[in-house]
């Protein structure tokens, strides 16, 4: 078992490349960084864990890509992932340049996890109808990887395109979201597996994710519980289910309030 680690990068908590350091040093496999291009005042939506005040974090979030390239410069063995990249917010060929080019400069070490968002008005402050965050996530990521692969690469909103760097590593993508039938599809047609929060109930969404990969014709999708609480008995859970990474929730601070945690869960490895 695999176990890596998230935080939310800001201005305030300890700086990326030193947890990224701290976490490679301590033999963790990857470093996930999330998303919020931004968050509107308004806070019509309620926040998506359970309501009540919106944490700091949220209104401070780095540039997941933009970090993630400290990241890289301070490691040589880290996994470096988007946990997750709000891909209906994104210009497609601007991300998929940047995407591929952290790839290459980090030598084939980049993860993509990819996600449709929860805020409804910084959805549409991005020109996407809440109700279509799927869909054009969807056509983005396709276009990324199109681009990604193909020495010309055309697709819905461009013409015949070249663009380089092509990802050293392959790119994968995973998708986080709660499980359900609308996820799975988007997950057994392009995506190397899912991200479930937490990982809660995890077991019981595994059949209808194979059914998902098996109508798709491709093999079952990997499983990665995202932002989880990690004990001896939930990674042992885990691995029973033929799970081979997790990602551990670090807290979003300075470096006095983030380390011990990192060491508590390093006992862990």
């Amino acid at each position: 078992m695999r176990l890596g680690v998230t935080m939310f990068a800001t201005d305030l908590a300890m700086p990326v490349q030193e947890l990224a350091r701290a976490a490679e040093e301590r033999g963790f496999s990857s470093l996930f960084l999330p998303e919020h291009t931004h968050i509107p005042v308004s806070r019509r939506t309620p926040y998506a864990a359970g309501g009540g005040e919106l944490p700091e974090e949220y209104k401070r979030t780095l540039d997941p890509l933009v970090a993630l390239s400290f990241a890289a410069a301070a490691t040589s063995r880290l996994r470096l992932g988007t946990g997750i990249l709000l891909a209906a917010q994104r210009d497609p060929i601007v991300t998929a340049k940047a995407l591929a080019s952290l790839d290459h400069l980090s030598g084939g070490r980049a993860v993509v996890g990819v996600g449709f968002g929860w805020n409804v008005e910084e959805i549409e402050n991005h020109g996407v109808p809440y109700g279509r965050r799927r869909a054009v996530a969807r056509r983005n990521v396709l276009a990324m990887q199109a681009l990604w692969r193909e020495e010309v690469a055309s697709f819905e909103g461009f013409e015949p395109s070249w663009s380089w760097p092509k990802p050293a590593g392959g790119l994968p993508v995973y998708v986080g979201g709660a499980a359900g039938p609308k996820l799975f599809a988007q997950v057994a047609e392009y995506a190397e597996g899912w991200m479930p929060i937490g990982g809660h109930g995890v077991k019981a969404a595994l059949p209808a994710l194979r059914e998902a990969c098996e109508k798709a014709g491709r093999p079952m999708a990997k499983v990665i519980p995202f932002a989880t609480r990690p004990t001896r008995e939930k990674l042992d859970y885990f691995a029973e289910l033929g799970i081979e990474e997790a990602v551990a929730q670090l807290p979003s601070g300075p470096a006095d309030e983030v380390l011990p945690v990192l060491d508590a869960y390093a006992l862990l490895l």
